[in-house]
């Protein structure tokens, strides 16, 4: 922007400056050149009188001597004999005695003017009036270089007026623009100071007021995450009691086991709602230690298992012995490995059977769910936040976190037809 406004700036002022200039070059140049023929002439129309009263020779080369100086003066007499050096061609002084007609003409060597003078008895002699070409452009030069000299500071000088306007507007849009890289990178303190251009101004206060109004929605957003999730304590409350007066029974062991996990989830949940965005890591970013997907996966089996078999499902695992570090939290992986499955058992009847399997794949790791369900009719809209595969009975949330966790992890989520007849969603993992 800064060069753009120093451009227009140096093209509009060349344009003015041209658009007076040559027409005041030219017109020194014509005012030079009357100036000096104008006194060419003076002096040619001094010698008139003294022709009018003698044509003696003598006479004439006298008073040719006291009016002109540089010898720029010659006549030529009735009888065809001259008085100084001639300048003109024999033409046009015939010219002039014969028509009796005031010339004027340039030559090679300069400029010349001719007025006859008529004489008692018809007789005609003609004044001769020469300036040299270099009197008639004398002092042109430097008042073109004056007003070159004069064209150019003044187009420098806007030029230079112009930067500065335009660094104050660059330097108050560059503050704008870095706030507003800070704001999306989650740095919410990040504030600009408004300043420039009343426009920019006004941009700057109402940065500052939105930013103002994304940290107030984000801080009620968070609390009511975390008061919703609090709310689920009540009744986990309740399954607890539920299992002491189941016993000791594994029934029980298993309810506990369940409730344990999802009251450490809440724990999370509200753990991360409560602190502060800016005190996490941007978004799309993955800063965790490496974890082992076959392991997490395994043990996230293991817990599923237990209600496969109570629903007559059989399971599959094919889990590669070759080291599967991915760079992602143990956690969030675990999640979503529990979102896959889980998407099986809510979406297929009882008794489907479904594989896992974690497989290595150039520099990724791959974790693929099959089934032999219904699977799913329409994939591009299953990765829609909110919508359901199953259409009825979901959040529509799972598919989604699932998408979102391969984006971070740089790899991607696919959906196809399992060979077991149904659905098969495949995930893939950067390796660590």
């Amino acid at each position: 922007m800064r060069r753009a406004l120093a451009g227009i700036a140096l093209a509009v002022t060349s344009m003015v400056a041209l658009s007076f200039l040559i027409p005041l070059a030219l017109l020194v140049r014509e005012q030079a050149r009357d100036r000096v023929t104008t006194a060419a002439e003076q002096r040619a129309s001094a010698l008139s009188p003294v022709l009018a009263l003698t044509t003696r020779t003598a006479d004439v080369q006298q008073a040719v001597a006291e009016i002109d100086y540089h010898d720029q003066l010659a006549v030529r007499l009735p009888g065809g004999g001259f008085v100084g050096s001639p300048h003109a061609p024999r033409h046009a002084l015939d010219r002039a005695v014969r028509k009796r007609e005031t010339l004027t003409l340039d030559t090679a060597e300069g400029w010349v003017y001719l007025q006859p003078v008529v004489l008692p008895e018809e007789r005609v002699a003609v004044v001769e009036a020469f300036v040299p070409a270099g009197e008639l452009t004398r002092g042109v030069w430097a008042s073109w270089g004056v007003m070159s000299l004069l064209a150019v500071g003044l187009v420098g000088g806007s030029v230079i007026v112009a930067d500065r306007l335009g660094a104050r507007v660059v330097r108050s849009s560059q503050s704008l623009k870095r706030a507003s890289l800070a704001l999306g990178s989650g740095d919410l303190e990040v504030r600009v100071e408004p300043d420039g251009p009343p426009e920019l101004q006004d941009a700057g206060a109402a940065f500052n007021t939105m930013a103002d109004r994304v940290v107030e929605l984000l801080a009620i957003e968070r609390e009511m995450v975390a008061d919703l999730s609090h709310r689920l304590r009540t009744p986990l409350t309740a399954l607890y009691l539920e299992a002491d007066l189941m016993g000791a029974s594994p029934g029980a062991r298993r309810i506990t086991t369940a409730v344990s996990q999802l009251e450490a989830e809440l724990d999370s949940i509200i753990t991360t709602a409560r602190t502060p965005l800016a005190a996490g890591p941007p978004s799309g970013q993955i800063s965790a230690r490496p974890c082992e997907t076959a392991e997490v996966v395994a043990m996230r089996l293991d817990f599923w298992s237990v209600l496969a078999a109570q629903q007559n499902r059989p399971c599959e695992r094919s889990l590669t012995p070759r080291p599967t570090p991915v760079r992602f939290p143990e956690d969030d992986l675990a999640a979503v490995v529990d979102a896959l499955i889980g998407n099986v058992f809510r979406h297929t009847p009882q008794g489907t059977a479904f594989a896992v399997r974690v497989e290595l794949d150039d520099r990724c790791v791959l974790l693929t769910v099959d089934d032999a369900g219904p699977g799913v009719a329409d994939p591009e809209a299953a990765l829609t936040r909110g919508v359901s595969v199953g259409g009825a009975g979901g959040t529509g949330l799972g598919l989604d976190i699932v998408a979102r966790a391969a984006r971070a992890a740089d790899g991607e989520l696919e959906i196809s037809r399992s060979p077991m007849g149904g659905a098969r969603v495949r995930v893939s993992f950067a390796l660590a």
